[in-house]
């Protein structure tokens, strides 16, 4: 992953013979105040989230429980996808990043931890206009 707006970061994990643990601390492994967090569960199959950018709200995305792919554009480095499949490995997005979350796995729990509360004039809805907003960022 080489974009500067976008990174992965991964969480502690402690291991023994009862099984693992994971931990997220506000301001340590996550480079925001936390303000809001969220989970997306049971998406049905062929099914599309996200699909939208933020103008400032940064956000940290972990898959808890299977996996779905994140497809992500920075307006820099260009379209980028990932699979999520571990709940130790989380993804950084900053504002201004493109992201769309597709092939969930039927198990698949989403987990998005962000640094505003909801604000429907944060979100950028339409790709052609993110495109033309982040001509002036970059």
């Amino acid at each position: 992953m080489n974009s500067p707006k976008y990174k992965f970061i991964e969480l502690a994990k402690i291991t023994d013979g009862r099984g693992n643990l994971s931990f997220i601390e506000a301001e340590r492994q996550v480079p925001f105040k936390i303000k809001r967090v969220y989970f997306i569960y049971d998406v049905p199959q062929n099914q599309i989230r996200g699909n939208h950018a933020h103008k400032k709200l940064h956000q940290l995305i972990i898959a808890i429980s299977g996996s779905f792919n994140i497809i992500l554009d920075d307006g820099i480095t260009g379209r980028k996808k990932y699979r999520l499949s571990k709940p130790d490995i989380g993804i950084y997005i900053s504002p201004m990043v493109w992201r769309e979350f597709n092939n969930f796995s039927k198990d698949a729990v989403c987990l998005c931890i962000v640094s505003r509360f909801y604000e429907n004039n944060d979100y950028i809805r339409k790709y052609e206009d993110f495109k033309k907003m982040i001509k002036k960022y970059v």
